[in-house]
């Protein structure tokens, strides 16, 4: 019997695609038996492994709705101002985004979820990847969302974590190794823009940064074995060079509904030529 995974990478508020994503594959009524997610991803993933259906789907939708309220990012620069000064090292609490994820995932403990989910986070002390995937659920999908500067890093147990994109931006190995066969890969669409050696001063940091949140998963797609089936999803956005500023706009929540809207066409369409 086969086993079908959903893969959900990083990528903040841009992680509206992989909603479009997930509801053209569960309309299609491709559901997964093991979920793994990163970042916003994790989210994304929790919200999906536990209720795999299109109302699990419409679930998705609401959080994101919460998302766009933009109450996560604290509101005013006063406010950002006050909090860096509180805690040293990051611009924004993560008080909201707990209570929006206790909320509107009414599962305490992984094992609470209709399927088997895990998501990862970057381990300060150890500097590795650290995988949850049983116990409490919210702070280890807090964790993964930790995205240093943006976010304080969340403490569990005897570590302190960060955003799990920083190890393991689409944590493609992570699924084959537990056993899956097909793979449905949901990303942010980062994938799909052109990386092109830097023209000006400020693009270095892009394309590095684009390089250093590629290269794994690329590596692991070139390793799967032929016994395993990969279809990376399409973003449905239009092609652009990948260092732009608006990839650092974590606050933009004007694209959301965009973004999930061409994925879930996109996707759509994907589906219909595997048939």
């Amino acid at each position: 019997m086969g086993c079908d995974a959903f893969v959900l990478g990083g990528g903040g508020l841009l992680g509206a695609a992989e909603v479009g994503m997930a509801r053209a594959l569960l309309e299609a009524g491709i559901r997964p038996d093991l979920v793994c997610g990163t970042s916003v991803g994790a989210i994304n993933g929790a919200a999906i492994a536990l209720e795999p259906s299109l109302a699990g789907a419409e679930r998705l939708l609401t959080i994101w709705d919460a998302l766009a309220g933009d109450e996560i990012f604290d509101g005013s620069p006063l406010r950002q101002v006050a909090e860096v000064v509180r805690s040293k090292t990051a611009l924004h609490d993560n008080r909201r985004l707990r209570e929006l994820l206790r909320e509107h995932l009414p599962a305490k403990t992984f094992e609470d979820l209709a399927v088997p989910f895990e998501c990862v986070a970057a381990s300060i002390e150890r500097s590795r990847e650290h995988w949850f995937n049983s116990g409490d659920l919210i702070e280890p999908v807090l964790a993964s969302c930790a995205l240093p500067g943006v976010f304080p890093p969340v403490h569990i147990g005897d570590e302190h974590f960060y955003d799990g994109g920083l190890v393991n931006s689409i944590p493609l190995n992570r699924a084959v190794t537990l056993g899956a066969d097909t793979v449905w890969v949901l990303h942010v669409g980062r994938l799909e823009e052109e990386l092109t050696p830097p023209q000006f001063l400020w693009e270095v940091g892009f394309v590095a940064f684009e390089i250093s949140r590629r290269h794994r998963f690329l590596r692991d797609l070139e390793h799967v074995g032929s016994d395993v089936t990969v279809h990376v999803l399409p973003s449905g956005l239009p092609q652009r060079l990948a260092p732009t500023w608006s990839n650092l706009r974590y606050r933009d929540t004007r694209r959301i509904a965009r973004r999930a809207e061409l994925a879930y066409t996109a996707t759509c369409e994907y589906l219909e030529a595997l048939t």
